[in-house]
């Protein structure tokens, strides 16, 4: 099983001898599991990973927590070992904060990439399986088919027209055409080598089936994995930006902060006093944890998105969402429920009506709302007997426990069209294991977008071949000359086929999706020509089928509405079809246009972008449009989100600013491309994420105007003494609390608050935004500035009273600025203003600030820690004092934001 053996060379027989497999059955699960214990997982070796205790020391990496440090080391010098201690704890449980934050994010992140594994289908104990492709080992047996990406390094031992796109190994963007025979070279490029699969490379038409012959880091991909594990790395624009801040408010506070110590030692302030104080308002002041806090609110939003069955992949998404003001969404499976339902059939010109919904085989074939006995419908039992033979779908039943009861549930493995046809078959008794077992299946001709069909070969017990053929009405009719009609085959005429073709219309007018069946009896002497078979057919009937909307889709549309995205549909179904369900949905107004594919493909870029706006259905459309489409929408300013599920979906999902793949029936290319992945598949999902979007850059904007203010507050409280020629109003160990307690846990918990009830009622915010747009860098500073005065006032008036008793002023001037802060934070919430939330709405907020009025209330009155942090007991005066001021910053800005420093409240939600 090394990777030194020459593949490519090896017959099939040498292959699976070589490997210890038998083809038919694959692998035993006591022998994969074997395998796996000595070759290890089957994943690319990933860069270091930072341990915790290494994650733990790099908190003491940051310049001003350096510069603390030592002046612990020179207080320890001076015998203040008090100070020094105290300073040490600080600094040690700050580190231990910023620890489980940075563990906490680094957590998040990787279970989000365990979640997006990729999976493989693998024939292990004769049974094929999905699998994680991490569990696969040398020897495994594996099935591909068009949209997977190949999961190990493989040799095929089976191809039907498989195509691989291979450019991420050999730079060759043509997809290459594989086969399985033996390539008798021994100097062949990796390119060259067409009987081999490479992992990571994706499959994009056909089918094959594979042993796997290297994994993890013996594959071919394994020798670029550290290119891979690099490009992992990436920061959000949101990040980048604050990092540039960080830098300029470094500036600024250092500034400050020694305007505040050569002031105050020019003042007569005791050097070394005024050097610590420095040090440690400098710690406090500078918010270089912006970035990282960033880190962990986005960390923990995508965390909330997988509960809603979101799964983000790329980051910088996150901040995009908000932004968001198109979304493109497929019909089928996203606005629909993908449980294809049989709900017309027509044969001979008969129109039956079908009973029943979802994958239940329970149902009624009704002719003018009586029931039918089916017995008296050949051309019908016909139709239904292709359905079921012509078909690559399983209907699976399920012993599924409920509370009271256990019931069946029916399941579909394959596709849902398909699966839609092995009901209605069951409805009439026509179960897919009974036919099989008297018409065995000799050759396929499988179904793609081209072809627009499918057709099987099947020969009965008793020799009998004929050919089962199901697609597109329009284009099999082009492949048949005859007509089954009231169970008389007839020459299709022109008439006849008109005829079919009016009923196809009709049966679009309902909203349904119409499939057509022919066949053909053959002789066995053709059986080597398949594909002359599906000429000359005898068309048999339609069927009409409905993919039924999801319920919660119409109240997700209406949210988007609300919410200023307009939401366009995208279909490849005919256009009545499309219009009938998008206007269920509330997607097209009356003023809103369609335009079918045909008529895209004539407009050039500069017409469509034109007359995008006005069009919200496109149908019959091929996924190489969409790229058209959501160009068309970029270059009108538009903020576009895509979703899809195929191959050819992926150059839209890619070009489009929100690319959304679906988890479940998306192919991995499409998945590849996006940057979001619906673990459901449903259209609410979308509306949910670009919630939760709006709210984790809410809460980014909350905690950056919580954080900024309070420092700020703190550092104009030192300044504006030390100008007044004031004594120090905070002392070092009060500065370096606050820093802990009082900004740490209200921070964090801002990061988790929940979103305002207004969220998706606002217009989506401007792509470009500053972050300290609408009126928030005012607030900063307003807020900042009243924090500082009403502290220093506070001091002023306790000291004034009292000359002789300094700490009872400084006690008074740190609870201003504790409670100030902590009240502000309540502010902090709302755009508008603290009374327009209920404060008891986020519970880890209002514990950070019990947790924080606690422990200032244990080191004021707690005697042991009253000399480490220079406090003394205050009274009931003093307090009433402290509460008056406190409350002053938040209490004016919430009762007169017109006339005080909201003057710019019109400006908080965008327009």
């Amino acid at each position: 099983m090394s990777v030194s053996h020459e593949w490519h060379r090896l017959t099939k027989d040498d292959i699976t001898q070589l490997l210890n497999v038998d083809p038919g059955k694959g692998l035993s699960e006591a022998e994969a599991r074997h395998r796996k214990g000595k070759i290890g997982e089957n994943r690319l070796m990933e860069g270091k990973r930072i341990s915790p205790y290494v994650l733990f020391l790099n908190q003491f990496k940051d310049f001003m927590v350096l510069v603390l440090l030592v002046a612990t080391l020179i207080s320890g010098l001076l015998g203040e070992y008090l100070d020094a201690i105290t300073i040490i704890a600080i600094v040690v449980m700050n580190a231990i904060l910023g620890f489980v934050q940075e563990y906490r994010a680094e957590k998040s992140l990787t279970a989000l990439k365990e979640l997006a594994s990729p999976e493989a289908t693998v024939l292990r104990d004769g049974k094929w399986r999905r699998i994680r492709a991490v569990d696969l080992v040398p020897g495994d047996i594996v099935s591909l088919e068009s949209g997977d990406r190949i999961p190990a390094d493989v040799r095929f031992l089976e191809t039907y027209n498989f195509q691989a796109e291979e450019s991420a190994l050999t730079g060759e963007s043509v997809p290459v055409e594989k086969h399985c025979k033996t390539i008798d070279s021994d100097e062949i490029s990796l390119g060259d080598k067409h009987n081999m699969g490479f992992m990571g490379t994706m499959a994009v038409g056909g089918k094959a089936v594979a042993a796997v012959v290297a994994t993890g880091m013996q594959t071919e991909m394994g020798k670029i994995a550290d290119l891979i594990d690099s490009a992992e790395q990436m920061q959000t624009p949101l990040q980048l930006k604050l990092e540039q801040l960080g830098k300029v408010l470094i500036g600024v506070a250092l500034f400050l902060t020694a305007v505040v110590v050569v002031t105050g030692i020019m003042h007569g302030h005791d050097a070394y006093k005024m050097f610590l104080a420095g040090v440690s308002l400098a710690v406090a002041a500078i918010p270089e944890g912006l970035p990282a806090i960033v880190t962990i609110a986005l960390a923990l939003g995508v965390q909330r998105m997988i509960k809603r069955k979101a799964i983000v992949r790329k980051l910088p998404s996150v901040e995009t969402l908000g932004c968001a003001t198109v979304i493109c969404s497929d019909k089928t499976g996203t606005l629909t429920q993908n449980k294809m339902t049989v709900k017309q059939l027509w044969t001979g010109g008969t129109a039956l009506t079908v009973s029943g919904e979802g994958y239940q085989p329970e149902g009624r074939f009704m002719l003018n709302e009586q029931t039918v006995d089916l017995r008296r419908y050949a051309d019908v039992r016909r139709m239904l007997q292709i359905g079921v033979l012509c078909n690559n779908a399983r209907l699976v039943k399920q012993r599924k426990k409920g509370k009271l009861f256990a019931k069946d549930e029916w399941t579909i493995e394959g596709d849902p069209t398909e699966g839609a046809l092995l009901v209605v078959g069951a409805k009439a008794g026509w179960y897919a294991n009974t036919l099989s077992q008297k018409w065995k299946r000799v050759e396929e001709i499988p179904f793609d977008s081209e072809r627009k069909r499918m057709s099987v070969m099947l020969q009965s017990e008793d020799g009998k071949t004929v050919i089962y053929t199901k697609g597109a009405p329009d284009v099999l009719l082009d492949h048949c000359s005859h007509i089954l009609w009231n169970g008389q085959v007839r020459m299709l005429t022109p008439q006849l086929k008109q005829q079919v073709l009016r009923q196809n219309e009709t049966l679009a007018g309902l909203a349904l999706r119409n499939l057509a069946f022919a066949y053909r009896e053959v002789k066995e002497t053709a059986r080597h020509s398949l594909e002359q078979m599906e000429k000359e057919l005898v068309f048999v009937g339609l069927m009409g089928m409905m993919d039924p909307p999801r319920e919660e889709v119409k109240e997700s549309i209406k949210t988007c509405d609300e919410a200023g995205i307009k939401t366009v549909m995208i279909t490849g179904d005919h256009q009545s079809t499309a219009v009938a369900i998008a206007r269920q949905l509330g997607i097209l107004p009356r003023h809103g246009e369609v335009m079918n594919g045909r008529e895209l493909a004539r407009l050039s870029p500069e017409e469509l972008e034109r007359r995008v706006d006005n069009i919200y259905v496109y149908a019959r459309v091929s996924p190489e449009h969409k790229l058209k489409i959501v160009q068309a929408l970029q270059a009108r300013g538009e903020v576009v989100a895509m979703t899809g599920d195929g191959v050819n979906d992926a150059p839209a999902i890619k070009a489009a600013d929100i690319g959304i793949a679906m988890g479940i029936s998306g192919t991995d290319v499409s998945k590849e491309a996006s940057s979001l992945v619906l673990s459901d598949d449903n259209f609410a999902t979308i509306v949910a994420a670009v919630e939760e979007g709006r709210g984790i850059y809410d809460n980014i904007r909350k905690f950056i105007r919580y954080l900024l203010a309070s420092n700020v507050g703190e550092i104009l409280v030192m300044f504006f003494a030390m100008l007044l020629a004031m004594p120090l109003p905070l002392v070092p160990i009060q500065i370096l609390w606050v820093n802990l307690v009082t900004d740490g846990l209200p921070a964090m918990a801002l990061g988790v608050d929940p979103q305002e009830g207004d969220t998706m009622k606002r217009r989506p915010r401007n792509s470009r935004e500053n972050v300290f747009a609408r009126g928030l860098g005012w607030k900063i500073l307003s807020r900042g500035l009243l924090i500082g005065v009403c502290t220093l006032g506070a001091f002023w008036l306790t000291y004034q009273q009292n000359p002789d008793d300094l700490a009872r002023a400084q006690t008074v001037a740190f609870s201003t600025l504790v409670i100030a802060q902590l009240i502000h934070v309540f502010d902090c919430r709302s755009e508008i203003s603290v009374f327009h939330r209920n404060i008891f709405e986020n519970a880890y907020l209002v514990l950070a600030v019990i947790s924080s009025l606690l422990l200032l209330l244990v080191v004021i009155y707690y005697e042991p820690l009253q000399p480490i942090f220079r406090t003394v007991g205050v009274g009931f005066r003093e307090w009433c004092l402290i509460l008056v001021m406190a409350g002053i910053p938040t209490f004016v800005a919430g009762i007169f934001p017109k006339v005080m420093f909201d003057h710019r409240r019109r400006r908080a939600l965008p327009q």
